[in-house]
């Protein structure tokens, strides 16, 4: 067993070394927004091979159809290929919108059968949690081909941990956090981009997870939006219910001057008082360079201690 020391502010990862096989292959698809440069993705290819895997790219993956990656039914098209293809890991190329287009008419028990391992973030949430809603089968929350590994430079943590995570070596994450209350727990992991999971409300493909650890992220969003939306999962009765909210980075948002000193803080603060659940910031996973990989519908473990966060992964969650 061996623990990492990662530099200050970032995650440290405790993993063992029982290499799994068949972790070593990935197939790119791209199931949102159009990848708008090439290059992203030949810088990807090439990462994600120095790094061991075996890489291949769908033959849609650069399908391009006013903002998406082709039509519905081409992007569809897509996800039964990778089931059909040899290689483990299925990674977005990237998000944007589009997803959710395809809910309705994707084999949600021939993905889960399938037994592959879906990689993703952004718009990607409404897949993951409409796999477990639909089949209870986890998938990944985590680097993409495109924002990530095809990024000018990738964060070397990113990377690390996504290839310990797929490897199943990973046991333990632990963060940094500002602001966390106690909490010590167990349940279902799950979550995402919190606008993607907000839009699943009220349809079949929002997961029914009590008890769970629900961590949320998002990009563009101003403060109010956030707290409304979590507002809204408070109201709908689902935020209450959960151990812990795991909160994740919140970037590219502008306040105002009207604002009067209402920021995220004051976001948080409210949330805090009105649903009464453990809260825990600093969550290393969002639209940042810096991100973890995370088993969305695996059963793990939380808890804070002054100042640090610890996520224990369950070490059988495959």
């Amino acid at each position: 067993m061996t623990k990492v020391n990662a530099p200050h502010g970032h995650p440290e990862h405790v993993h063992d070394h029982h290499c799994r096989p068949d972790a070593r292959g990935i197939y790119v698809i791209s199931p949102s927004g159009a990848v708008a440069d090439p290059e992203t993705l030949t810088r990807a290819q090439t990462r994600l091979s120095s790094m061991g895997f075996k890489v291949a790219l769908d033959r849609g993956v650069l399908n391009q159809a006013q903002r998406f990656a082709g039509t519905d039914t081409q992007r569809l098209a897509a996800f039964t290929r990778a089931l059909k293809q040899k290689l483990p890991i299925v990674m977005a190329s990237r998000g944007g919108y589009g997803v959710g287009r395809l809910l309705h008419s994707l084999d949600w028990q021939a993905l889960a059968n399938s037994g592959k391992r879906f990689v993703g973030h952004s718009d990607f949430t409404a897949f993951s949690l409409a796999l477990y809603a639909k089949a209870q089968a986890i998938s990944y929350a985590g680097p993409m081909a495109c924002f990530d590994f095809g990024a000018k430079k990738t964060e070397i943590l990113t990377a690390e941990i996504f290839g310990e995570c797929m490897r199943g070596e990973l046991e333990i994450l632990s963060f940094e956090t500002q602001d966390a209350d106690a909490v010590d727990g167990r349940g279902v992991l799950w979550g995402g981009n919190l606008a993607m999971m907000t839009s699943l409300l009220g349809t079949p493909y929002m997961p029914k997870i009590k008890g769970g650890i629900l961590f949320v992220e998002d990009v563009g969003e101003h403060p109010y939006r956030i707290e409304r939306m979590l507002n809204q999962l408070a109201q709908a009765g689902i935020l209450g219910k959960q151990k812990a909210l795991l909160l994740g980075g919140f970037t590219d948002y502008r306040l105002a001057e009207h604002d009067r000193g209402y920021d995220l803080k004051a976001a948080i603060a409210f949330i805090r008082k009105s649903v009464k659940i453990p809260v825990i910031t600093g969550l290393p996973f969002g639209h940042t360079a810096m991100k973890v990989t995370l088993p969305v519908g695996a059963k793990v473990g939380v808890a804070t201690e002054k100042g640090l966060a610890h996520l224990v992964l369950d070490e059988h969650q495959h």
